[in-house]
């Protein structure tokens, strides 16, 4: 078998492929409150925690707790700040909840048990606005909720673990490995 069964569409659809799976790539997981998770046991500060992150649009943010005692409410700012969880805007209580953050902005969540968001377990993910992000929309039936923002933009946090160090030029090389490639095998016809 040789290069001439190869047509320039299947190339074209492999390269569209490899790019579509670098892209998705590039979206960063984040478990609120690392290995301690979602809390209000051992005086985890949520605040300090979100500072220490850069959210982006895209990003994944997973909630793990135990579904007995707390719950993730998605709230207004005015509510954050009150812990009030009288009318959330959505309310999560499998212990193991995925957000994926589709917009730029504050979203705040709260715990909803009695007294825990008094007790601190509220956390703000700020996702702020960066080159090349754009906002985008997940499929209603997603297994992962949608968040789009609830409020109005505030101070900077700072970095945070990401897998989204250098691969800009990573997927500059391997697109342009795979223009030279396909170039290479259009030869062949």
């Amino acid at each position: 078998m040789g290069f001439s069964n190869i047509g320039a569409a299947e190339i074209v659809l492999a390269v569209m492929a490899v790019l579509a799976l670098l892209q998705f790539s590039h979206a960063a997981v984040y478990k609120v409150g690392d290995s301690a998770g979602w809390t209000s046991i051992g005086n985890l500060d949520y605040k300090q925690w979100s500072a220490t992150k850069t959210f982006q649009v895209g990003d994944i943010i997973r909630f793990e707790y135990n579904a007995q005692f707390h719950n993730v409410m998605r709230v207004t700012h005015p509510m954050y700040k009150a812990c009030n969880a009288s009318a959330p805007l959505a309310t999560y209580t499998t212990g193991n909840d995925t957000i994926n953050i589709t917009t730029k902005g504050h979203h705040y969540f709260i715990c909803g048990a009695p007294g825990h968001c008094q007790a601190g377990q509220k956390v703000d993910i700020n996702v702020l606005r960066t080159s090349g992000t754009a906002p985008t929309t997940a499929p209603e039936g997603s297994t992962a909720a949608s968040v789009p923002s609830a409020g109005s933009p505030a101070p900077s946090p700072s970095s945070g673990i990401s897998l989204r160090a250098s691969k800009g030029s990573l997927i500059t090389k391997l697109c342009l490995a795979m223009a030279g490639f396909a170039v290479f095998v259009s030869g062949f016809y």
